[in-house]
Protein backbone atom coordinates (compact mmCIF):
# COMPACT_ATOMS: atom_id res chain seq x y z
CA UNK A 1 0.00 0.00 0.00
CA UNK A 2 2.85 2.37 0.79
CA UNK A 3 4.23 1.81 -2.72
CA UNK A 4 0.86 2.62 -4.24
CA UNK A 5 0.83 5.90 -2.32
CA UNK A 6 3.84 7.08 -4.27
CA UNK A 7 1.88 6.86 -7.50
CA UNK A 8 -1.55 8.25 -6.80
CA UNK A 9 -3.43 11.32 -5.65
CA UNK A 10 -6.95 11.50 -4.25
CA UNK A 11 -9.18 12.28 -7.27
CA UNK A 12 -10.88 15.27 -5.63
CA UNK A 13 -7.57 16.85 -4.65
CA UNK A 14 -6.19 19.84 -6.55
CA UNK A 15 -3.06 17.72 -6.90
CA UNK A 16 -5.08 15.46 -9.19
CA UNK A 17 -5.11 18.23 -11.80
CA UNK A 18 -2.57 17.08 -14.44
CA UNK A 19 -1.22 20.62 -14.71
CA UNK A 20 -0.37 20.53 -11.01
CA UNK A 21 1.34 17.12 -11.02
CA UNK A 22 3.38 17.07 -14.21
CA UNK A 23 6.33 15.70 -12.29
CA UNK A 24 4.50 12.65 -10.95
CA UNK A 25 4.09 9.23 -12.53
CA UNK A 26 0.76 8.81 -14.34
CA UNK A 27 -1.31 6.02 -12.79
CA UNK A 28 -3.96 4.27 -14.82
CA UNK A 29 -7.37 6.03 -14.65
CA UNK A 30 -9.16 2.91 -13.44
CA UNK A 31 -6.67 2.66 -10.57
CA UNK A 32 -7.35 6.24 -9.53
CA UNK A 33 -11.08 5.55 -9.42
CA UNK A 34 -10.40 2.56 -7.21
CA UNK A 35 -8.30 4.50 -4.70
CA UNK A 36 -11.12 5.94 -2.55
CA UNK A 37 -12.43 2.42 -1.92
CA UNK A 38 -8.93 1.20 -1.09
CA UNK A 39 -8.49 4.01 1.40
CA UNK A 40 -11.86 3.28 3.00
CA UNK A 41 -10.77 -0.32 3.47
CA UNK A 42 -7.38 0.76 4.82
CA UNK A 43 -8.98 3.22 7.24
CA UNK A 44 -11.27 0.50 8.57
CA UNK A 45 -8.30 -1.79 9.06
CA UNK A 46 -6.19 0.82 10.87
CA UNK A 47 -9.14 2.47 12.64
CA UNK A 48 -8.36 5.87 11.14
CA UNK A 49 -10.67 8.25 9.32
CA UNK A 50 -10.87 8.26 5.54
CA UNK A 51 -9.97 11.96 5.66
CA UNK A 52 -6.81 11.12 7.60
CA UNK A 53 -5.89 8.52 5.02
CA UNK A 54 -6.57 11.02 2.24
CA UNK A 55 -4.26 13.60 3.84
CA UNK A 56 -1.57 10.99 4.40
CA UNK A 57 -1.64 9.88 0.78
CA UNK A 58 -1.49 13.44 -0.52
CA UNK A 59 1.40 14.24 1.82
CA UNK A 60 3.36 11.29 0.43
CA UNK A 61 2.77 12.43 -3.13
CA UNK A 62 3.85 15.99 -2.33
CA UNK A 63 6.90 14.57 -0.61
CA UNK A 64 7.79 12.61 -3.76
CA UNK A 65 7.81 15.82 -5.75
CA UNK A 66 10.28 17.34 -3.27
CA UNK A 67 12.60 14.35 -2.94
CA UNK A 68 16.31 15.17 -2.89
CA UNK A 69 18.04 14.05 -6.06
CA UNK A 70 14.80 13.80 -8.02
CA UNK A 71 13.44 15.65 -11.05
CA UNK A 72 16.04 18.02 -12.50
CA UNK A 73 18.47 16.93 -9.79
CA UNK A 74 18.88 13.30 -10.89
CA UNK A 75 22.34 14.05 -12.30
CA UNK A 76 23.78 14.91 -8.90
CA UNK A 77 23.30 11.46 -7.34
CA UNK A 78 24.90 8.17 -8.40
CA UNK A 79 23.56 4.64 -8.65
CA UNK A 80 24.46 3.99 -5.01
CA UNK A 81 22.50 7.03 -3.83
CA UNK A 82 25.68 8.95 -3.04
CA UNK A 83 25.63 12.61 -4.00
CA UNK A 84 28.38 13.67 -6.39
CA UNK A 85 30.66 16.68 -6.18
CA UNK A 86 30.72 19.41 -8.83
CA UNK A 87 33.83 20.31 -10.82
CA UNK A 88 34.64 21.50 -14.34
CA UNK A 89 30.96 21.78 -15.15
CA UNK A 90 30.26 18.11 -14.36
CA UNK A 91 28.93 16.00 -11.52
CA UNK A 92 31.63 13.56 -10.50
CA UNK A 93 32.40 10.67 -8.19
CA UNK A 94 35.56 10.93 -6.14
CA UNK A 95 38.50 8.73 -7.04
CA UNK A 96 38.88 8.02 -3.32
CA UNK A 97 35.95 5.63 -3.42
CA UNK A 98 35.07 6.93 0.04
CA UNK A 99 31.99 8.74 1.25
CA UNK A 100 30.97 10.97 4.14
CA UNK A 101 27.76 10.15 5.96
CA UNK A 102 25.31 12.89 6.85
CA UNK A 103 23.39 12.07 10.00
CA UNK A 104 19.80 13.24 10.38
CA UNK A 105 19.74 15.15 13.72
CA UNK A 106 16.21 13.92 14.43
CA UNK A 107 16.62 10.19 13.77
CA UNK A 108 20.37 10.18 14.51
CA UNK A 109 20.74 7.83 11.54
CA UNK A 110 22.50 8.32 8.22
CA UNK A 111 20.24 10.30 5.90
CA UNK A 112 22.53 11.03 2.96
CA UNK A 113 26.06 10.33 1.77
CA UNK A 114 28.40 12.60 -0.18
CA UNK A 115 31.75 12.15 -1.89
CA UNK A 116 34.94 12.28 0.19
CA UNK A 117 37.11 14.28 -2.19
CA UNK A 118 40.90 14.05 -2.21
CA UNK A 119 43.58 16.73 -2.15
CA UNK A 120 44.45 15.90 -5.75
CA UNK A 121 40.84 16.57 -6.74
CA UNK A 122 41.07 19.90 -4.92
CA UNK A 123 44.17 20.72 -6.99
CA UNK A 124 42.31 19.97 -10.22
CA UNK A 125 39.40 22.15 -9.13
CA UNK A 126 41.76 25.05 -8.41
CA UNK A 127 43.43 24.68 -11.81
CA UNK A 128 40.07 24.70 -13.57
CA UNK A 129 38.87 27.65 -11.47
CA UNK A 130 41.96 29.67 -12.40
CA UNK A 131 41.50 29.07 -16.12
CA UNK A 132 37.77 29.77 -16.02
CA UNK A 133 38.24 32.99 -14.04
CA UNK A 134 40.56 34.47 -16.67
CA UNK A 135 37.87 34.09 -19.31
CA UNK A 136 35.03 35.12 -16.97
CA UNK A 137 36.81 38.39 -16.15
CA UNK A 138 36.52 39.25 -19.84
CA UNK A 139 32.79 38.57 -19.83
CA UNK A 140 30.72 41.78 -20.03
CA UNK A 141 29.04 42.84 -16.81
CA UNK A 142 25.57 42.67 -18.34
CA UNK A 143 26.17 39.06 -19.30
CA UNK A 144 27.35 38.09 -15.82
CA UNK A 145 24.23 39.75 -14.41
CA UNK A 146 22.03 37.95 -16.92
CA UNK A 147 23.32 34.54 -15.80
CA UNK A 148 22.83 35.43 -12.13
CA UNK A 149 19.22 36.41 -12.85
CA UNK A 150 18.75 33.08 -14.62
CA UNK A 151 20.21 31.14 -11.68
CA UNK A 152 17.90 33.05 -9.35
CA UNK A 153 14.83 31.98 -11.31
CA UNK A 154 15.92 28.34 -11.42
CA UNK A 155 16.55 28.43 -7.67
CA UNK A 156 13.04 29.76 -7.10
CA UNK A 157 11.51 27.07 -9.31
CA UNK A 158 13.26 24.26 -7.44
CA UNK A 159 12.92 25.34 -3.83
CA UNK A 160 11.05 22.25 -2.59
CA UNK A 161 13.83 19.62 -2.88
CA UNK A 162 16.29 22.05 -1.28
CA UNK A 163 13.90 22.73 1.59
CA UNK A 164 13.50 18.99 2.11
CA UNK A 165 17.27 18.63 2.41
CA UNK A 166 17.35 21.34 5.07
CA UNK A 167 14.69 19.51 7.07
CA UNK A 168 16.53 16.19 6.90
CA UNK A 169 20.14 17.41 7.16
CA UNK A 170 19.96 20.12 9.79
CA UNK A 171 16.51 19.57 11.39
CA UNK A 172 15.34 23.00 10.31
CA UNK A 173 11.53 23.20 10.71
CA UNK A 174 9.78 23.04 7.35
CA UNK A 175 8.52 26.60 7.73
CA UNK A 176 12.06 27.85 8.46
CA UNK A 177 13.60 25.68 5.75
CA UNK A 178 11.39 27.35 3.19
CA UNK A 179 12.09 30.74 4.79
CA UNK A 180 15.80 30.26 4.07
CA UNK A 181 14.78 30.09 0.44
CA UNK A 182 11.48 31.99 0.66
CA UNK A 183 10.94 35.38 2.25
CA UNK A 184 7.36 36.17 3.25
CA UNK A 185 6.70 39.79 2.38
CA UNK A 186 4.54 42.27 4.23
CA UNK A 187 2.02 42.39 1.40
CA UNK A 188 1.27 38.70 1.59
CA UNK A 189 3.33 37.36 -1.28
CA UNK A 190 6.24 34.98 -1.34
CA UNK A 191 9.52 35.25 -3.16
CA UNK A 192 12.61 33.13 -3.05
CA UNK A 193 14.93 34.87 -0.61
CA UNK A 194 18.19 33.48 -1.92
CA UNK A 195 17.02 33.98 -5.49
CA UNK A 196 16.20 37.60 -4.75
CA UNK A 197 19.62 37.99 -3.16
CA UNK A 198 21.17 36.87 -6.45
CA UNK A 199 19.03 39.22 -8.51
CA UNK A 200 19.75 42.16 -6.21
CA UNK A 201 23.46 41.32 -6.38
CA UNK A 202 23.36 41.29 -10.17
CA UNK A 203 21.75 44.73 -10.30
CA UNK A 204 23.97 46.23 -7.62
CA UNK A 205 27.07 44.75 -9.22
CA UNK A 206 26.33 46.34 -12.59
CA UNK A 207 26.02 49.73 -10.89
CA UNK A 208 29.08 49.43 -8.61
CA UNK A 209 31.45 47.80 -11.08
CA UNK A 210 30.23 49.82 -14.03
CA UNK A 211 31.49 53.06 -12.52
CA UNK A 212 35.11 54.14 -12.44
CA UNK A 213 36.76 57.17 -10.89
CA UNK A 214 38.81 60.02 -12.30
CA UNK A 215 41.38 61.83 -10.16
CA UNK A 216 43.21 64.96 -11.33
CA UNK A 217 46.74 65.65 -10.14
CA UNK A 218 46.28 69.35 -9.42
CA UNK A 219 43.95 68.61 -6.51
CA UNK A 220 47.08 67.82 -4.45
CA UNK A 221 49.27 70.79 -3.41
CA UNK A 222 52.27 71.48 -5.63
CA UNK A 223 50.96 69.69 -8.73
CA UNK A 224 49.78 70.89 -12.10
CA UNK A 225 46.98 69.20 -14.02
CA UNK A 226 49.21 66.97 -16.09
CA UNK A 227 48.15 63.55 -14.75
CA UNK A 228 44.77 61.86 -15.09
CA UNK A 229 44.25 58.82 -12.84
CA UNK A 230 41.51 56.38 -13.87
CA UNK A 231 40.59 53.77 -11.22
CA UNK A 232 38.43 50.69 -11.61
CA UNK A 233 37.56 47.56 -9.63
CA UNK A 234 38.99 44.27 -10.85
CA UNK A 235 38.42 40.70 -9.55
CA UNK A 236 40.65 39.01 -7.00
CA UNK A 237 40.75 35.60 -8.70
CA UNK A 238 39.56 32.45 -6.90
CA UNK A 239 37.24 32.89 -3.92
CA UNK A 240 36.93 30.05 -1.40
CA UNK A 241 33.53 30.11 0.32
CA UNK A 242 32.81 28.13 3.50
CA UNK A 243 29.23 28.59 4.76
CA UNK A 244 27.89 27.27 8.11
CA UNK A 245 25.48 24.40 8.72
CA UNK A 246 22.60 26.59 9.90
CA UNK A 247 22.23 28.51 6.60
CA UNK A 248 24.03 26.34 4.03
CA UNK A 249 22.06 27.82 1.11
CA UNK A 250 21.51 31.49 1.90
CA UNK A 251 24.99 32.07 3.33
CA UNK A 252 26.50 30.24 0.36
CA UNK A 253 24.52 32.31 -2.14
CA UNK A 254 25.55 35.50 -0.30
CA UNK A 255 29.15 34.60 -1.17
CA UNK A 256 28.64 33.12 -4.63
CA UNK A 257 26.64 36.00 -6.12
CA UNK A 258 29.04 38.86 -5.23
CA UNK A 259 32.07 36.74 -6.21
CA UNK A 260 30.69 35.97 -9.66
CA UNK A 261 29.37 39.43 -10.54
CA UNK A 262 32.78 40.82 -9.58
CA UNK A 263 34.48 38.51 -12.11
CA UNK A 264 35.87 35.89 -9.73
CA UNK A 265 35.59 32.13 -9.83
CA UNK A 266 34.12 30.39 -6.78
CA UNK A 267 35.04 27.19 -4.96
CA UNK A 268 32.46 26.14 -2.37
CA UNK A 269 33.27 23.88 0.56
CA UNK A 270 29.86 23.29 2.16
CA UNK A 271 29.46 22.16 5.77
CA UNK A 272 29.01 18.41 6.15
CA UNK A 273 25.53 18.93 7.58
CA UNK A 274 24.03 20.98 4.76
CA UNK A 275 26.14 19.55 1.94
CA UNK A 276 23.24 18.03 0.05
CA UNK A 277 21.18 21.22 0.17
CA UNK A 278 24.23 23.12 -1.09
CA UNK A 279 24.78 20.62 -3.92
CA UNK A 280 21.18 21.10 -5.04
CA UNK A 281 21.69 24.86 -4.96
CA UNK A 282 24.89 24.60 -7.02
CA UNK A 283 23.03 22.55 -9.62
CA UNK A 284 20.77 25.56 -10.18
CA UNK A 285 23.87 27.51 -11.25
CA UNK A 286 24.85 24.61 -13.48
CA UNK A 287 21.45 24.66 -15.16
CA UNK A 288 21.77 28.42 -15.65
CA UNK A 289 24.73 27.82 -17.97
CA UNK A 290 27.72 29.29 -16.16
CA UNK A 291 31.08 28.43 -17.80
CA UNK A 292 32.75 25.16 -16.87
CA UNK A 293 35.14 25.42 -13.95
CA UNK A 294 33.84 28.79 -12.79
CA UNK A 295 31.85 27.28 -9.92
CA UNK A 296 32.89 24.17 -8.02
CA UNK A 297 31.54 22.40 -4.97
CA UNK A 298 33.90 20.11 -3.07
CA UNK A 299 32.60 17.78 -0.37
CA UNK A 300 34.65 15.81 2.10
CA UNK A 301 36.06 15.70 5.58
CA UNK A 302 37.41 18.94 6.95
CA UNK A 303 40.23 17.00 8.61
CA UNK A 304 41.43 15.78 5.18
CA UNK A 305 40.83 18.71 2.83
CA UNK A 306 39.88 21.66 5.07
CA UNK A 307 43.35 23.04 5.83
CA UNK A 308 44.52 22.01 2.38
CA UNK A 309 41.87 24.20 0.78
CA UNK A 310 42.28 27.24 3.05
CA UNK A 311 46.06 27.20 2.59
CA UNK A 312 45.98 26.39 -1.12
CA UNK A 313 48.24 28.76 -3.10
CA UNK A 314 45.55 29.17 -5.76
CA UNK A 315 43.05 30.78 -3.38
CA UNK A 316 42.88 34.59 -3.57
CA UNK A 317 40.13 35.26 -1.03
CA UNK A 318 38.41 33.36 1.79
CA UNK A 319 34.89 33.98 3.02
CA UNK A 320 34.10 31.87 6.06
CA UNK A 321 31.17 31.73 8.41
CA UNK A 322 31.13 29.65 11.60
CA UNK A 323 28.12 28.28 13.45
CA UNK A 324 28.44 27.42 17.12
CA UNK A 325 30.46 24.41 18.17
CA UNK A 326 29.68 22.26 15.16
CA UNK A 327 31.24 24.19 12.29
CA UNK A 328 34.86 23.24 12.91
CA UNK A 329 34.53 24.44 16.55
CA UNK A 330 33.20 27.77 15.35
CA UNK A 331 35.40 30.79 15.92
CA UNK A 332 38.49 28.78 16.92
CA UNK A 333 38.82 27.46 13.39
CA UNK A 334 38.15 30.88 11.92
CA UNK A 335 40.98 32.34 13.97
CA UNK A 336 43.24 29.46 12.90
CA UNK A 337 42.38 30.12 9.24
CA UNK A 338 43.15 33.81 9.63
CA UNK A 339 46.60 33.01 11.02
CA UNK A 340 47.40 30.68 8.12
CA UNK A 341 45.87 32.74 5.31
CA UNK A 342 48.81 35.08 4.91
CA UNK A 343 48.15 38.13 2.73
CA UNK A 344 44.91 37.10 1.06
CA UNK A 345 41.71 39.04 1.89
CA UNK A 346 39.44 37.50 4.52
CA UNK A 347 35.82 38.01 5.50
CA UNK A 348 34.72 35.97 8.51
CA UNK A 349 31.71 35.82 10.77
CA UNK A 350 32.56 33.78 13.84
CA UNK A 351 29.55 33.83 16.14
CA UNK A 352 28.41 36.01 18.99
CA UNK A 353 26.97 36.33 22.47
CA UNK A 354 24.23 38.74 21.44
CA UNK A 355 22.88 40.61 24.45
CA UNK A 356 19.50 42.30 24.83
CA UNK A 357 19.44 45.22 27.28
CA UNK A 358 15.96 45.96 28.65
CA UNK A 359 15.35 49.28 30.43
CA UNK A 360 12.54 50.12 32.89
CA UNK A 361 10.45 52.00 30.33
CA UNK A 362 10.50 49.23 27.70
CA UNK A 363 7.30 47.75 26.28
CA UNK A 364 7.55 44.36 27.99
CA UNK A 365 5.04 42.70 25.67
CA UNK A 366 7.18 43.74 22.71
CA UNK A 367 10.30 42.61 24.55
CA UNK A 368 8.85 39.20 25.43
CA UNK A 369 7.74 38.58 21.84
CA UNK A 370 11.17 39.48 20.49
CA UNK A 371 13.05 37.52 23.12
CA UNK A 372 11.11 34.31 22.48
CA UNK A 373 11.32 34.67 18.71
CA UNK A 374 14.92 35.82 18.77
CA UNK A 375 16.11 33.34 21.36
CA UNK A 376 14.32 30.14 20.41
CA UNK A 377 13.65 30.16 16.64
CA UNK A 378 15.52 27.28 14.99
CA UNK A 379 16.24 26.11 18.52
CA UNK A 380 18.61 29.03 19.11
CA UNK A 381 21.05 27.81 16.44
CA UNK A 382 21.63 31.22 14.90
CA UNK A 383 24.62 33.50 15.26
CA UNK A 384 22.19 36.37 15.74
CA UNK A 385 20.00 34.56 18.27
CA UNK A 386 19.43 36.30 21.60
CA UNK A 387 22.12 34.77 23.83
CA UNK A 388 21.67 36.72 27.07
CA UNK A 389 19.09 39.15 28.49
CA UNK A 390 20.31 42.00 30.69
CA UNK A 391 17.22 43.44 32.36
CA UNK A 392 16.66 46.07 35.02
CA UNK A 393 15.78 44.45 38.34
CA UNK A 394 12.62 46.53 38.76
CA UNK A 395 10.88 44.96 35.73
CA UNK A 396 12.54 41.54 35.71
CA UNK A 397 9.75 39.61 37.45
CA UNK A 398 7.08 40.86 35.07
CA UNK A 399 9.33 40.20 32.09
CA UNK A 400 10.08 36.61 33.15
CA UNK A 401 6.36 35.95 33.65
CA UNK A 402 5.53 37.19 30.14
CA UNK A 403 8.33 35.20 28.54
CA UNK A 404 7.34 32.03 30.36
CA UNK A 405 3.76 32.40 29.14
CA UNK A 406 4.93 32.66 25.54
CA UNK A 407 7.40 29.81 25.92
CA UNK A 408 4.59 27.53 27.11
CA UNK A 409 3.05 27.86 23.65
CA UNK A 410 6.16 26.70 21.79
CA UNK A 411 5.77 23.31 20.16
CA UNK A 412 8.56 20.76 20.58
CA UNK A 413 9.16 17.87 18.21
CA UNK A 414 10.35 17.06 14.69
CA UNK A 415 11.07 19.50 11.86
CA UNK A 416 8.64 17.60 9.63
CA UNK A 417 5.86 18.53 12.07
CA UNK A 418 6.85 22.20 11.77
CA UNK A 419 7.58 22.39 15.49
CA UNK A 420 9.12 25.53 16.93
CA UNK A 421 11.80 23.60 18.79
CA UNK A 422 13.52 20.78 16.89
CA UNK A 423 16.65 18.71 17.59
CA UNK A 424 19.97 20.54 17.66
CA UNK A 425 22.47 19.66 14.99
CA UNK A 426 24.41 16.89 16.74
CA UNK A 427 24.83 14.90 19.92
CA UNK A 428 28.07 16.72 20.72
CA UNK A 429 26.25 20.05 20.44
CA UNK A 430 23.48 18.77 22.74
CA UNK A 431 26.10 17.60 25.22
CA UNK A 432 27.79 21.01 25.19
CA UNK A 433 24.48 22.77 25.85
CA UNK A 434 23.72 20.37 28.67
CA UNK A 435 27.11 21.11 30.19
CA UNK A 436 26.26 24.83 30.32
CA UNK A 437 22.88 24.07 31.88
CA UNK A 438 24.34 21.80 34.56
CA UNK A 439 27.00 24.39 35.40
CA UNK A 440 24.28 27.02 35.88
CA UNK A 441 22.27 24.62 38.04
CA UNK A 442 25.23 23.89 40.29
CA UNK A 443 25.88 27.62 40.75
CA UNK A 444 22.33 28.56 41.69
CA UNK A 445 20.49 29.71 38.56
CA UNK A 446 16.69 29.61 38.71
CA UNK A 447 15.15 27.14 36.24
CA UNK A 448 11.89 28.59 34.91
CA UNK A 449 11.12 25.25 33.25
CA UNK A 450 12.20 21.71 33.94
CA UNK A 451 15.30 20.78 31.96
CA UNK A 452 14.35 18.04 29.52
CA UNK A 453 16.31 16.30 26.80
CA UNK A 454 15.67 13.35 24.50
CA UNK A 455 18.61 12.59 22.21
CA UNK A 456 19.41 15.79 20.33
CA UNK A 457 16.08 17.35 21.27
CA UNK A 458 16.29 19.88 24.12
CA UNK A 459 13.16 21.55 25.44
CA UNK A 460 13.27 25.38 25.60
CA UNK A 461 14.63 26.68 28.88
CA UNK A 462 14.82 30.10 30.51
CA UNK A 463 17.43 30.52 33.24
CA UNK A 464 16.80 33.39 35.64
CA UNK A 465 19.15 34.93 38.23
CA UNK A 466 22.21 34.00 36.18
CA UNK A 467 25.44 35.46 37.54
CA UNK A 468 28.78 36.31 36.00
CA UNK A 469 30.48 33.22 37.45
CA UNK A 470 28.34 30.90 35.32
CA UNK A 471 29.63 29.69 31.97
CA UNK A 472 26.35 30.44 30.20
CA UNK A 473 26.75 34.13 31.02
CA UNK A 474 29.65 34.22 28.54
CA UNK A 475 29.64 31.16 26.30
CA UNK A 476 27.47 30.75 23.21
CA UNK A 477 25.11 27.78 23.77
CA UNK A 478 23.77 27.60 20.19
CA UNK A 479 20.67 25.94 21.56
CA UNK A 480 17.24 26.69 23.08
CA UNK A 481 18.59 27.88 26.44
CA UNK A 482 18.51 31.56 27.38
CA UNK A 483 20.08 33.18 30.49
CA UNK A 484 18.61 36.25 32.22
CA UNK A 485 20.94 38.51 34.19
CA UNK A 486 19.31 41.10 36.43
CA UNK A 487 21.07 44.47 36.45
CA UNK A 488 20.77 47.66 38.49
CA UNK A 489 22.19 50.19 36.04
CA UNK A 490 22.83 50.81 32.36
CA UNK A 491 26.53 51.05 33.14
CA UNK A 492 26.46 47.49 34.49
CA UNK A 493 24.80 46.24 31.29
CA UNK A 494 27.31 47.97 29.01
CA UNK A 495 30.20 46.65 31.09
CA UNK A 496 28.93 43.07 30.74
CA UNK A 497 28.52 43.40 26.96
CA UNK A 498 31.96 44.88 26.45
CA UNK A 499 33.64 42.35 28.74
CA UNK A 500 32.69 39.61 26.27
CA UNK A 501 35.20 38.50 23.66
CA UNK A 502 32.32 38.53 21.17
CA UNK A 503 30.82 41.55 19.44
CA UNK A 504 28.40 40.49 16.70
CA UNK A 505 25.07 42.13 17.56
CA UNK A 506 23.07 43.46 20.48
CA UNK A 507 19.69 45.01 21.28
CA UNK A 508 18.37 47.86 23.39
CA UNK A 509 14.71 48.01 24.41
CA UNK A 510 13.51 51.42 25.58
CA UNK A 511 11.01 54.11 24.61
CA UNK A 512 13.73 56.78 24.99
CA UNK A 513 15.51 57.05 21.64
CA UNK A 514 18.23 59.24 23.13
CA UNK A 515 19.12 56.55 25.67
CA UNK A 516 18.96 53.89 22.95
CA UNK A 517 21.45 55.73 20.75
CA UNK A 518 23.80 56.48 23.64
CA UNK A 519 23.80 52.85 24.80
CA UNK A 520 24.07 51.55 21.25
CA UNK A 521 27.14 53.68 20.62
CA UNK A 522 28.76 52.44 23.84
CA UNK A 523 28.37 48.71 23.08
CA UNK A 524 31.28 47.11 21.22
CA UNK A 525 29.27 45.16 18.65
CA UNK A 526 28.95 45.25 14.88
CA UNK A 527 25.21 45.99 14.89
CA UNK A 528 22.83 47.24 17.58
CA UNK A 529 19.10 46.76 17.11
CA UNK A 530 16.74 49.24 18.74
CA UNK A 531 13.51 47.65 20.05
CA UNK A 532 14.02 44.44 18.12
CA UNK A 533 15.89 41.19 18.57
CA UNK A 534 19.22 40.75 16.77
CA UNK A 535 18.83 39.75 13.15
CA UNK A 536 20.82 39.34 9.95
CA UNK A 537 19.24 41.15 7.07
CA UNK A 538 17.63 42.15 4.92
CA UNK A 539 20.48 40.70 2.92
CA UNK A 540 21.69 44.05 1.58
CA UNK A 541 22.24 45.46 5.09
CA UNK A 542 25.84 45.49 6.35
CA UNK A 543 26.53 42.57 8.68
CA UNK A 544 29.76 42.42 10.66
CA UNK A 545 31.27 41.46 13.96
CA UNK A 546 33.84 43.12 16.19
CA UNK A 547 36.48 41.45 18.35
CA UNK A 548 36.34 37.63 18.07
CA UNK A 549 33.07 37.79 16.13
CA UNK A 550 34.76 38.32 12.83
CA UNK A 551 36.71 40.21 10.21
CA UNK A 552 35.24 42.43 7.52
CA UNK A 553 31.64 43.15 6.65
CA UNK A 554 28.98 41.25 4.73
CA UNK A 555 25.99 42.67 2.90
CA UNK A 556 25.75 42.76 -0.89
CA UNK A 557 27.62 46.02 -1.55
CA UNK A 558 30.32 45.29 1.04
CA UNK A 559 30.76 41.77 -0.29
CA UNK A 560 31.21 42.93 -3.88
CA UNK A 561 33.75 45.53 -2.82
CA UNK A 562 35.79 43.15 -0.67
CA UNK A 563 36.06 40.66 -3.55
CA UNK A 564 37.61 43.24 -5.85
CA UNK A 565 40.77 45.30 -5.80
CA UNK A 566 41.51 48.75 -7.15
CA UNK A 567 43.57 49.20 -10.29
CA UNK A 568 44.80 52.58 -11.47
CA UNK A 569 45.69 53.75 -14.95
CA UNK A 570 47.59 57.07 -14.99
CA UNK A 571 47.68 59.18 -18.15
CA UNK A 572 50.69 61.51 -18.19
CA UNK A 573 50.30 64.62 -20.33
CA UNK A 574 53.30 66.45 -21.82
CA UNK A 575 51.98 69.74 -20.41
CA UNK A 576 49.25 70.81 -17.98
CA UNK A 577 45.72 70.78 -19.36
CA UNK A 578 42.95 72.97 -17.96
CA UNK A 579 39.34 73.42 -18.94
CA UNK A 580 38.94 76.67 -20.83
CA UNK A 581 36.73 79.29 -19.19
Amino acid sequence: MAQLALRVVWPSSPLHNPARRHHLSSPAPHFLSLMPRLLVARSALLRTSVEEEKRAFEAVVVKESAMAGSGVFTDIIDENQVFKYYAEGEWKKSASGKTVSIVNPTTRKTQYSVQACTQEEVNKVMEAAKAAQKQWARTPLWKRAELLHKAAEILKENKDPIAECLVKEIAKPAKDAVTEIIYVGAVDFKVVRSGDLLSYTAEEGVRILGEGKLLLSDSFPGNERNKYCLTSKIPLGIVLAIPPFNYPVNLAVSKIGPALIAGNSLVLKPPTQGSVAALHMVHCFHLAGFPKGLISCITGKGSEIGDFMTMHPGVNCIRYCAAGHYSFTGGDTGIAISKKAGMIPLQMELGGKDACIVLEDADLDLVATNIVQGGYSYSGQRCTAVKVVLIMESVADEFVEKVNAKMAKLSVGTPEENCDITPVISESSANFIEGLVMDAKEKGATFCQEYKREGNLIWPLLLDHVRANMRIAWEEPFGPVLPVIRIRSVKEAIHHCNASNFGLQGSVFTKDINKAITIGDAIESGTIQINSAPARGPDHFPFQGLKDSGIGSQGIVNSINMMTKIKSLVINLPSPSYTMG
